[in-house]
């Protein structure tokens, strides 16, 4: 399946400033799969070590993390001659070995010639942690998320349709209907299986949306596996019981954050380092809402007052229990929960694509769900889960701020009124 991050590790490859690279991401994103496919196609051959499936591999870095100590050992171990330029050496879950990850500074500075890609599932937690010896600015970063709509469609044999989509989109001009609801149809469908490659994969193979299901509580079992791994021990508790709570604060008419829904009386002293542990190890990410509509919103942004959302939709879904017929004809006892799954839907998207998203809030009267900085404009996104676009926060918005648009994203098709650029949900990778 195509994945836009292998565009991405080519120019890493042929870049004269190319450093060791270090590729981060929740759990079952399709990191190894992505390396791996990489090596294949642009190497001569790769060198691959798993730090999880070879727990005695760590002993290699204990004596010496030099280039010239650590090759000659790691191309016995890989069985083959690991060559400058010709091999790709691929670290996998390296968050389990703290030297192989300081070796990075060793490799950059001594041996720039070797192309080295490491990954994990938990690096964002394990770097925080005070004992690690991070190679700063001695590293390349790139974080792979699941895949995006476009990359959906394109797995489902699509690529016509979204050839289709981006020109309507450049041009504001409708998608034929047909087309337009073929696509609203592609659209619910990923809600339930989401951007996980396996599930996409089974269902682009089988369209079984009962062995999808089951891959996807897999996944969520390894979540909570991993809270209890990789965290101190009070902290597991309070983990948990933070991630249940984020998918029923989407239910919510006012989906901004409260600890207080967590539990009776709870506060942001006693659960702010398990929201921590959950945004770094990529499962969620927080949306902060800014207080003024200036660059750089990152000045503006309110710490105390955040949006927290998932980062598959079919994970939400699989968590909720929701079936999947009712997601794929959105029956009415799910308007509560609507809402907020547009939110998150978006916000994915948004964030695929490379944006920092927040939001905005003017008193309790108005709410733009979205403000990104595209082409270096400060732009608000209005998301709606159906084809209803009256928006009257999106006009006290732009009678405030007056952006150069606003985008609308909802059920309807394509179009451009009054400043305001009507986008269908399907099509919020095109942002």
């Amino acid at each position: 399946m195509y994945r836009k991050i292998m565009e991405f590790l080519k120019d890493w490859k042929e870049s004269d400033h190319r450093k060791p690279l270090i590729l981060q991401g929740a759990r079952q994103v399709g990191k190894t799969y992505a390396v791996l496919e990489f090596g294949r196609t642009c190497y001569d051959n790769v060198a691959y070590f798993n730090f999880e499936t070879n727990p005695g591999l760590g002993e290699t870095f204990e004596e010496n993390i030099s280039p010239d100590y650590l090759i000659p050992l790691l191309s016995h171990i890989a069985g083959q001659t690991i060559i400058t330029d010709k091999t790709l050496i691929v670290f996998d879950e390296v968050q389990l070995c703290e030297r192989a990850l300081t070796s990075l500074k060793y490799f950059c500075e001594d041996a720039p010639g070797y192309h080295i890609i490491v990954a994990g599932s938990l690096l964002g937690v394990a770097v925080n942690r005070a004992k690690f010896s991070f190679p700063v600015g001695k590293v390349d970063m790139k974080t792979l998320y699941p895949m995006d709509m476009e990359e959906f469609m394109l797995a489902m044999g699509e690529e016509v349709l979204v050839s289709r989509i981006r020109e309507c989109f450049d041009t504001d001009q409708p998608l034929p209907s047909a087309l337009h609801e073929a696509a609203m149809q592609l659209y619910r469908q990923y809600l339930v299986v989401g951007g996980m490659p396996e599930c996409v994969k089974q269902f682009a193979e089988t369209k079984d949306y009962i062995l999808i299901r089951h891959t996807q509580d897999t996944i969520l079992a390894s979540y909570l596996n991993d809270m209890s791994k990789y965290n101190t021990l009070n902290e597991i508790k309070k983990t948990r019981l933070a991630y249940d709570n984020i998918t029923v604060q989407l239910s919510k008419k006012n989906t901004r954050f409260q600890y207080k829904l967590i539990k009776k009386g709870g506060r942001a002293s006693e659960f702010e380092n398990a929201i921590e542990w959950l945004c770094l190890s990529g499962i969620v990410s927080q949306v902060y809402r800014v207080e003024q509509i200036r660059k750089p919103l990152e000045n503006y942004q309110n710490i105390d007052a955040f949006k927290i959302y998932v980062s598959d939709l079919g994970l939400l879904c699989a968590k909720k229990d929701l079936a999947a017929d009712d997601i794929l004809y959105m029956v009415s006892e799910l308007n509560d929960f609507k809402g907020g799954m547009a939110e998150n839907y978006v916000n994915v998207q948004l964030t695929i694509n490379g944006y920092k998203t927040y939001y905005w809030e003017s008193g309790r009267s108005a709410e733009i769900d979205f403000v990104i900085q595209r082409n270096g404009e400060l732009i608000p996104v209005e998301v709606k889960s159906a084809d209803n676009t009256r928006a009257k926060s999106l006009r006290v918005y732009m009678e405030t701020y007056q952006p150069a648009y606003a985008v609308k994203l909802s059920a309807r098709n394509f179009g451009f009124e009054d400043g305001k650029k009507t986008v269908p949900l399907y099509a919020a990778f095109c942002l």
